[in-house]
């Protein structure tokens, strides 16, 4: 039997109560009597709010709850998702859906069997005083990090018939900070509220959204390989449903949802403050549950998202091929034909 505060959860918002339905039709809750199955979920980067969910999943029981024993593992700048899942080092990860598709296109079968960030937060921050408009950007520095995050910041220079001059971007904006760049690649949530912290005024800055000129894609999902999803379907059923019941606890507990994220961040010694957790928390949730005016739905991939990102991809000549969508998305994370 699930704990009664999973039906409050579902009764507090229709999209969760419709997504699990979706994920829990074709097949019986993993949840009961018996003993729990223990499986390994790898997150893509080190402690911060942007696995709240995952870690209030955990906390509160509901993988548990699922017929869960989850192992939370973070990631770091050393270690590679998808070729950890590969080789059987873990059962789940979590991946922007560019970086999927890059691992995908290499030959391995990885599945999204959910869709967690469908709002694209990538940037580009550029100072204002060199850049004031994004014809401003030709012939300037700008850093992007060498990953397939640049394939959307290249497709917008594409189009905008913009020639920056290209120089790689790390973990940090200090090259921005420190006047070597004029603009620098940032998510929304995390890199340009550091160059805030910093001590710049946003007035300073002249900000480009890659979602509102329409080159982001979904980012954060949970993937796992082809062969768990069709021999282990229940498993991964389970393990979407309570994830995204995890997050829906963080919104509507953001300050509980804070302090496991900063116990998390201690304990991995990681140099970090409340207040910008905080204003990562808050762009995650927006990017993970749609607004009045939002067409996607929460823990969905949608097709028409997918086919975007896959053609970007393949023109910038970071992929030469991906599956098919129905290949690619395990049916409860697929949106409607």
């Amino acid at each position: 039997m699930r704990r009664p505060v999973l039906s409050a959860v579902a009764a507090a918002c229709c999209i969760v109560v419709a997504l699990a339905f979706a994920l829990h039709s074709g097949g019986q809750n993993a949840a009961g009597a018996g003993p729990t199955e223990r499986v390994t979920l790898l997150l893509q980067w080190e402690p911060q709010a942007q696995f709240a969910g995952y870690y209030m999943a955990l906390e509160k029981g509901f993988y548990r709850d699922h017929g869960l024993d989850v192992v939370i593992m973070p990631g770091g700048p050393t270690i590679h998702p998808f070729d950890a899942l590969k080789r059987g080092k873990v059962d789940f990860v979590t991946s922007p859906l560019s970086g999927a598709l890059t691992a995908a296109a290499n030959g391995v079968p990885f599945v999204d069997i959910a869709q967690v960030v469908n709002r694209s937060n990538l940037m580009i921050v550029a100072r204002r005083s060199i850049v004031k408009d994004q014809a401003d950007l030709n012939g300037k520095r700008v850093s992007l990090w060498g990953t397939s995050f640049s394939a959307a910041y290249r497709a917008y220079f594409d189009a905008a018939g913009i020639e920056p001059r290209i120089v790689p971007q790390y973990y940090s904006v200090n090259l921005f900070l420190q006047g070597g760049v004029a603009a620098c690649a940032a998510m929304e949530y995390n890199e340009y509220h550091s160059i805030l912290q910093a001590g710049m005024d946003p007035r300073e800055l002249t900000t480009f959204s890659m979602r509102e000129l329409g080159f982001g894609f979904p980012e954060d999902g949970i993937y796992t390989l082809a062969a768990t999803a069709r021999e282990r379907p229940d498993v991964c059923r389970e393990l979407a449903a309570a994830s995204l019941e995890g997050w829906e606890y963080c919104r509507r507990h953001p300050d509980e949802a804070l302090d496991s994220v900063m116990k998390h961040a201690a304990a991995a010694h990681l140099p970090t403050n409340r207040v910008h957790q905080r204003w990562m928390l808050d762009h995650i949730l927006a990017a993970i549950f749609p607004g009045e005016h939002d067409a996607w739905q929460a823990g969905v991939l949608a097709r028409a998202d997918y086919q975007r990102a896959k053609a970007i991809l393949i023109r910038e000549g970071m992929i030469a091929g991906a599956p098919s969508y129905a290949q690619f998305v395990a049916p409860g994370a697929r949106s409607a034909p």
